[in-house]
Parts: C-alpha cells; structure tokens; sequence
C-alpha cells in the first residue's frame, strides 16, 4: 500500500493528491494524521508479508507429524510469525 493509497483509505474526502498535500473534490487542502497513514501502511504490508500456508496444505503437515510423530506443522507455522512479528 502506497502512501496516497493510505491516506485515501482513511479519508474519504480526498480525491487527489499533489506530492504529499491532499486535496477534496473542491481543491481544499485536507489535513491527515501521519501516524495513522503510517500504522495503516504497516498493518497492511504486515498482512502481505505474513502469509501461512493453504489449510489443505497445514491438514496434510498436522496428518503426517500425527503419522510420523514429528513437529513440522508447528515449526512452519513459528517460522512464520518470527520472520513476520506483529508491528506495535
């Protein structure tokens, strides 16, 4: 998610943007809270980035480490979620 993709998301007043000033329908200048627009950036790249695999595939890991007594399921799933912490 881009920046203006952000601030546009959290104001649906803004149409346009011109470097990083955002405008209404009018042209009026609307204000924006930076922290927001960069917590929604984060949020969404977080969303991007921590991607689990397909249940089918997690039902077959869970199968196989019930089958062979091993722990493969588990150790995907923390690998994902230490190479992808929550933001704060």
């Amino acid at each position: 998610m881009t920046k203006h993709e952000a601030i546009r998301e959290l104001n649906s007043l803004v149409v346009s943007m011109i470097g990083d000033t955002a405008y209404d329908e009018n042209g009026n200048e609307v204000s924006y809270d930076q922290t927001a627009v960069d917590n929604l950036i984060a949020s969404k790249q977080y969303q991007e980035d921590r991607q689990y695999p397909s249940i089918g595939e997690q039902l077959d890991m869970q199968y196989w480490d019930l089958v062979n007594g091993t722990t493969t399921w588990k150790d995907t799933i923390a690998q994902v979620k230490a190479d992808n912490p929550k933001p704060e």
